[in-house]
């Protein structure tokens, strides 16, 4: 699969260059799993160190990732803004979310966004994704981009320095960040888990309230009707 990327990725760089670069991470971060571990790296070496670029270059290439990461990353949160919401409300339940939980996505959100955009912007598999939940949760729209840029621009920075550096064996950095994508999944597993979890048990709660109440409601009207 990685191998079929990797052929397109080249395809880009070889026809369109340096412009190849903000639109590959434009495409990563519109939630599309083009890893940019892969776009990056291979940037570094084949756009910056073949050719004998100077090394201030990799800065540039930062530069290009993160704005194509911004470019991305806006398609996403529009996406989730006008109709995720909606979408939400309507057929949530359906996958255990109901409109309590959305109510609280916007709060943290909009309590702890800022720092949760920029350090998933330095994680692989989770970068490629948030930007959805933050269009849903209604994010500031200034915040959001804000930290995106300097999140992506870190991290673009680092992996085409890295390919530059380490030159046609840029491929190795993609076989040493690996693994942390299964960490961050099974991470992620367990968070829906628990999330599941957490709502069955405030379900059942709420009926067992419910059944009270209704109980009460009745016992109170065949009193009273005495």
């Amino acid at each position: 699969m990685e191998q079929s990327i990797l052929n397109f990725i080249n395809s880009i760089y070889t026809t369109l260059q340096w412009p190849g670069v903000i639109l590959l991470m434009a495409i990563e971060s519109a939630c599309i799993p083009v890893p940019s571990e892969l776009i990056m790296p291979f940037a570094g070496w084949l756009l910056i160190s073949k050719p004998g670029l100077p090394t201030v270059f990799v800065l540039l290439f930062g530069l290009y990732g993160a704005i194509g990461n911004v470019i991305g990353s806006m398609a996403a949160y529009e996406v989730g803004y006008w109709g995720g919401r909606p979408l939400l409300e309507r057929w949530g339940k359906y996958i255990l979310i109901s409109r309590h939980d959305l109510d609280r996505a916007d709060y943290w959100f909009n309590k702890h966004g800022s720092i949760s955009i920029f350090v998933s912007r330095l994680l692989p598999a989770v970068r490629t994704f948030i930007s959805l939940p933050a269009g849903i949760a209604k994010m500031n729209l200034f915040k959001f981009i804000s930290y995106s840029f300097v999140g992506s621009f870190i991290w673009s920075t680092a992996l085409a320095w890295a390919g530059y550096l380490i030159g046609e064996h840029w491929e190795e950095i993609r076989n040493a960040i690996r693994p942390f994508d299964w960490v961050i999944l099974a991470l992620f597993v367990l968070a829906v888990a628990y999330y599941i979890y957490r709502h069955v048990r405030h379900h059942n709660k709420s009926n067992i309230k419910n059944q009270i109440s209704n109980i009460g409601t009745s016992t109170r009207s065949g009193t009273n009707s005495k």
